[in-house]
C-alpha cells in the first residue's frame, strides 16, 4: 500500500478517501430513503466518488511515468485539492437534501455551486498541463505511448463537456425573474433534469443528456491504456499481437473509435435525443464510425512489411516522442 501511495501521495490519498466515501454513500442508499429529482439522494455522491477515485489513481500512475515531473506533480496536487472541494460540496448538499449543481435557490446554494464551478475549471486546466507533459514525454513502448496520449486528450475533451452544462437553458432566467425556481444550467437537453433514466447512471431516456459524453470521454484515461495493456498480455499467446507495429495500429484504431463514440453521443445529446433512442441520422453516423473501425482493424492486422533480407529482430526500434 505504501508503494502505491508514493506514486503521488495527494492523489492516492484522495482515491482512498473516495473509496471510503463510496462505502458511506452505499450505507446512505440503504438507510436514507430521501429522493431528489426522482432518484435516491446518495446516488449522485456515490457516482462521483467512484469516478474521482478511478481518475485519481490513473492520473497518479501517469504522472509517475514522467522523467521531469515537478510541474505535473504540482498539478496533481492541485487536482486532488479541487476534486476534494467539489466532492465536499456535493456530499454537503446531498446531506442537506439540496441540488448541488446549477442551484442558486439560496445564497449558500449559489456560493457552493460557484465554488464547484471554479474548482472544475482549475481541475481542467491542471489536467491539460499534465497532458502537455505526457505528450512531450518520450515513451519507449509505442502502443502504450499512443494509448496514454490519446486517452488524456479525449479525457480533456470529455471534461470540457461540463462547461456546456453550466449555460442557462431557455426559460430559466425568465422563470427566476418571475419568482420561480432559481436553477441556471442543466445536463439534460430537450427535457427537464430528472425524469426517467438508465439504472445507476440515470442518463435520461427521454431527451438528450450531456453526462453520457462527459463520462465516456473522461474515462478514456483508463480505457485506452488498459486496452494497450491487454494487447501486450495477449501478445504472449497470439503471435500476430506480439508485433509492436500491429499493437500500435490497433491502439490507434481503438483511440479513433473511442473519440468518435464520445463525439457521437455528445452530438446526439446536443440534438435533444436520448442515448437509448437513436434516430436514423444517429444510426447512420454510427455506421460510418463502424466502417472506419473495421477498416482500421484490417489495416492494423496486415502483416508488417519487412525490408528484404532483414529479419524482424534486426529492425531498428522507433523512439516515440
Amino acid at each position: 500500500m505504501s508503494r502505491l501511495i508514493r506514486l503521488h501521495p495527494p492523489l492516492m490519498i484522495t482515491a482512498l478517501l473516495m473509496a471510503a466515501l463510496s462505502v458511506w454513500c452505499l450505507i446512505g442508499l440503504a438507510v436514507d430513503d430521501r429522493l431528489l429529482l426522482g432518484v435516491p439522494i446518495w446516488l449522485k455522491p456515490l457516482k462521483f466518488s467512484v469516478s474521482v477515485m478511478i481518475y485519481s489513481v490513473t492520473l497518479a500512475w501517469l504522472i509517475s511515468l514522467l522523467t521531469k515531473r515537478r510541474l505535473a506533480s504540482a498539478m496533481g496536487t492541485v487536482i486532488a485539492v479541487t476534486a476534494l472541494i467539489e466532492m465536499a460540496a456535493i456530499v454537503g448538499q446531498a446531506a442537506r437534501g439540496h441540488r448541488s449543481h446549477f442551484n442558486f435557490a439560496t445564497t449558500l446554494d449559489g456560493a457552493l455551486f460557484m465554488l464547484m464551478a471554479v474548482s472544475i475549471v482549475v481541475l481542467w486546466v491542471a489536467t491539460a498541463i499534465v497532458a502537455i507533459q505526457l505528450i512531450r514525454q518520450k515513451i519507449g513502448d509505442r502502443p502504450a505511448a499512443y494509448a496514454i496520449r490519446a486517452g488524456i486528450l479525449v479525457a480533456i475533451a470529455g471534461l470540457a463537456e461540463g462547461f456546456f452544462m453550466t449555460r442557462p437553458k431557455p426559460g430559466q432566467i425568465d422563470a427566476a425573474a418571475s419568482g420561480g425556481e432559481r436553477i441556471f444550467g442543466a445536463h439534460s437537453i430537450g427535457v427537464a433534469d430528472g425524469g426517467s433514466g438508465l439504472p445507476f447512471v440515470n442518463w435520461s431516456t427521454e431527451g438528450g443528456d450531456l453526462r453520457v459524453g462527459h463520462f465516456i470521454g473522461m474515462h478514456a484515461l483508463q480505457a485506452l491504456p488498459l486496452f494497450a495493456l491487454a494487447l501486450t498480455l495477449l501478445g504472449r499467446r497470439i503471435g500476430r499481437l506480439a508485433d509492436d507495429q500491429t499493437r500500435a495500429r490497433l491502439v490507434l484504431t481503438a483511440s479513433t473509435a473511442y473519440a468518435g463514440l464520445t463525439a457521437l453521443v455528445t452530438w446526439q445529446a446536443l440534438r435533444g435525443q436520448s442515448v437509448v433512442h437513436p434516430d436514423a441520422l444517429t444510426w447512420t453516423a454510427a455506421g460510418v464510425l463502424g466502417v472506419i473501425v473495421v477498416v482500421g482493424i484490417g489495416w492494423a492486422l496486415r502483416p508488417p512489411v519487412r525490408p528484404a533480407g532483414r529479419p524482424a529482430s534486426a529492425l531498428p526500434e522507433v523512439a516515440v516522442r
